[in-house]
Formats: structure tokens, sequence, C-alpha cells
């Protein structure tokens, strides 16, 4: 109930918990795409947790939301920028391969060591 009012009332740590529960279907029922939805709020307001799970989503093509790699890599890229290390490991995965952005293995490099 809190993370719901939390939530709607534009916190972004309340979205993002409140995405969490709908992800894993605690507490609520699993729905993907509320939980995209939520995740993509608290991203929009620079909530890093979120900004990894968006784009991990984005990645899938989970919750409703077209498979879309750019969008995952802006995603990842963000968080990671924040310290976030699940997403530094991914970026420098995507830029790697190329993959949502152009191929850069120093790039990539340099998101490992971080």
């Amino acid at each position: 109930r809190l993370y719901r009012r939390a939530a709607e009332q534009g916190h972004p740590l309340g979205q993002h918990n409140l995405g969490v529960c709908y992800r894993e279907g605690q507490g609520a029922r699993q729905e993907d795409r509320e939980a995209a939805r939520l995740f993509g709020l608290a991203a929009e307001q620079g909530f890093a947790a979120s900004q990894f799970d968006f784009a991990l989503f984005d990645a899938q093509g989970r919750g409703g939301l077209p498979q879309d790699d750019v969008k995952a890599a802006r995603y990842y890229r963000l968080a990671a920028e924040q310290g976030d290390a699940q997403a530094q490991h991914n970026y420098g995965t995507f830029c790697e391969r190329g993959r949502g952005t152009p191929q850069n293995v120093d790039e990539a490099a340099r998101y490992y060591r971080l």
C-alpha cells in the first residue's frame, strides 16, 4: 500500500519498488506490463535501479515493450554512469558487441573496469 501511494505521488523509489512487486508477483499480481510502466516512470526521473530494469525489459522486449537495443543501451549507460555495477557490465557488453550502440571495445573495456 505504501509503495502504491508513493508511486502515485511520483516518487521514483516508490515507483521502482512497486514495479519490483509487479515484476515478481509479490504483494501484487505478476504483471510485466505494469512493472515496465513503473520502471519507465522512475527511470525518466534518473533512478538508476529503474534505468537498469527498464533497459533489461527493452533488451528482452518484455512487459509489452518492443525489443529495442538502442533504447536499452541508452538506459544501461545512464544507470552505469551512476555507478550501477550490473548496468556497467551490460553496457560494456553492448559496446563490445555493437548492440544498440556502435561497436567500441575500448569503451567496453572502460565500463568493465568501473
